[in-house]
């Protein structure tokens, strides 16, 4: 027989308002049946007379529930905690302790690390050190068949707990809360994680525990702020949910991911961009005459900054990107451009007609240096290509068509991001994924699907030889190359019956056309785009 989940609720700041939580925990009991346990995350006692309490304490009045409770955030309050190892409070209120693993008859794992992180020594009784929390790490994360917990309950948020999520509203996570507890979350993989303190409440997008295709699936982390109880915002304090211990639980059920999980927001992203304004490399600064002649209508020049020559003298300098072997057909700088095909240029990236499209509006995102792949692009170069993705879905969009992404990192030397538009009258994103993954299946190309918020980079290593499609949605497919792999694969589905239905134009080669041909629908690309175009002025 499976195991009932457990129904538990969690509460924050109680800050001694024991009536008002009460209360509303029987009022919730009333109507929704028992809760088996109330965890209390934050400040239990408040700086309120004592009068409610003794009324806890002495007996005249009861906790409607078995209430477990974290330790002192400060020095006013630590007086009422007798005990570091954790005792009983009141009928039915218990302290856990400073830090510790409780684990109930259900076999619910709950672990609790009391206080605030301390910035001096010694440590003070309301606080915790990086040694408090190394010690719980090593006492839960030694053995091989550890693969996390189901509760981790901190008085303090997790720094940096909003990177990669929802918002956090009013709480900065980039500058508010305890890396420490970051790092204990890191180590023990909670299920659930509860925090307090900041009168907030912030249920963040549950985020993944494991690199996608570089690891085995792993549970994912909920982790869910609360406010302070009887806040007259009306902010939620108490939250309900219902558990089955991991250890009962079926592998499969365990790991499943849901639909809106994100990166793990502490696994680093890399280094943070330098400040100040850009020079350009090399290889961009000689792109400026491009600028001239199409926006010759302006009637003046812009440099590829896509701001006023006169704009501020003190820039910034860029990664620069590597060279190329020899000559590069793609590299904006490089005589071996066909530049009449050039339809955009942005400040390090820059659209071109695809030559040989499958459309008319066929284009391709790239970067104006050297750079084999998306996985080696750096930082400012991806964040162009984004506004690029976000900006032709919005003009395709506007003249009925959805766009299809797809890049092949294998026997190519410049990033070519192609943008093929499909008319939505064609097929659904559905139908696109479809054909895409049957197709692979028939030529026995592995193409597995990663989430939406999944980072390429995190996924493939720069030299390594892949190819993946983004659809409209944002959902990815991905195939690792190891062997050959057939280079007009994406042109191929994208040209089958199943979504433009060209078969005759899935080899580039034969769908040229002359260069007047191509200079005639280049111009007319640059006028369609212009309302979209963001390199432009104000």
């Amino acid at each position: 027989m499976a195991q009932k989940p457990l129904r538990l609720l969690a509460c924050g700041d109680v800050e001694g308002k024991f009536d008002i939580l009460f209360n509303r925990v029987r009022a919730i009991q009333k109507k929704s049946g028992n809760f088996d346990l109330l965890l209390c995350v934050g400040n239990f006692f408040g700086c309120t007379p004592d009068t409610e309490w003794e009324e806890y304490k002495t007996g005249v009045k009861k906790a409607p529930i078995q209430t477990y409770v974290l330790g002192a955030n400060n020095q006013e309050t630590v007086k009422y905690f007798k005990d570091v190892d954790g005792c009983e409070l009141a009928e039915n209120i218990t302290y856990l302790g400073r830090k510790g693993t409780f684990t109930g008859s259900s076999g619910l794992q709950i672990v609790y690390l009391s206080g605030t992180e301390s910035l001096t020594e010694p440590v003070p009784d309301y606080s915790f050190s990086a040694q408090d929390v190394s010690s719980l790490k090593t006492m839960l994360c030694s053995t091989s068949q550890f693969k996390g917990v189901d509760i981790l309950l901190t008085s303090p948020w997790p720094k940096y707990v909003g990177s990669f999520g929802n918002s956090s509203g009013e709480v900065d996570t980039k500058t508010c809360g305890s890396a420490l507890v970051s790092s204990l979350a890191v180590g023990l993989k909670p299920r659930y994680h509860f925090s307090a303190l900041e009168k907030s409440y912030y249920e963040r997008l549950p985020y993944r525990n494991h690199v996608v295709l570089q690891e085995n699936a792993q549970h994912v982390t909920r982790f869910i702020a609360l406010a302070n109880v009887g806040n007259p915002e009306k902010k939620k304090y108490l939250y309900a949910f219902s558990i089955t211990p991991m250890k009962l639980m079926n592998a499969a059920e365990l790991v499943k991911q849901p639909p809106d999980v994100t990166e793990n927001p502490y696994r680093k992203s890399g280094k943070e961009g330098s400040i100040g304004k850009q020079i350009l490399a090399p290889e961009e600064q000689s792109t400026c005459q491009f600028f001239f002649d199409l926006n010759e209508k302006k009637g003046r020049k812009r440099s590829s900054t896509g701001r006023d020559s006169k704009a501020s003298p003190y820039p910034k300098q860029p990664r620069k990107p590597p060279q190329p072997p020899g000559p590069c057909w793609f590299c904006l700088a490089s005589p071996e451009v066909e530049k009449h095909l050039v339809v955009n240029i942005g400040t390090h990236c820059y659209l071109a007609l695809a030559k040989g499209g499958l459309s008319d509006d066929h284009v391709l995102i790239l970067p104006i240096g050297h750079y084999q792949s998306v996985v080696e692009l750096s930082a400012e170069v991806v964040e162009e290509v984004e506004k690029y993705k976000v900006t032709l879905r919005r003009f395709f969009k506007s003249r009925g068509k959805r766009c299809v992404l797809f890049e092949r990192n294998y026997r190519s030397h410049h990033l070519q991001l192609q943008v093929i538009p499909v008319p939505l009258s064609c097929c659904a994103t559905d139908d696109i994924k479809d054909a895409f993954i049957t197709q692979a299946q028939e030529q026995q190309i592995e193409l597995l699907e990663i989430p939406e918020h999944s980072d390429i980079k995190q996924i493939a290593q720069p030299g390594t030889a892949y190819f993946y499609v983004e659809l409209d949605t944002g959902e990815k497919l991905f195939h690792r190359i190891k062997r050959n792999f057939p280079l007009q694969f994406g042109r191929e589905v994208l040209a089958s019956e199943a979504i433009l239905n060209i078969p005759e134009k899935s080899d580039w080669r034969q769908c040229q056309i002359s260069k007047e041909e191509e200079e005639t629908l280049a111009c007319r690309f640059r006028k369609d785009f212009e309302p979209f175009d963001f390199t432009l002025d104000d």
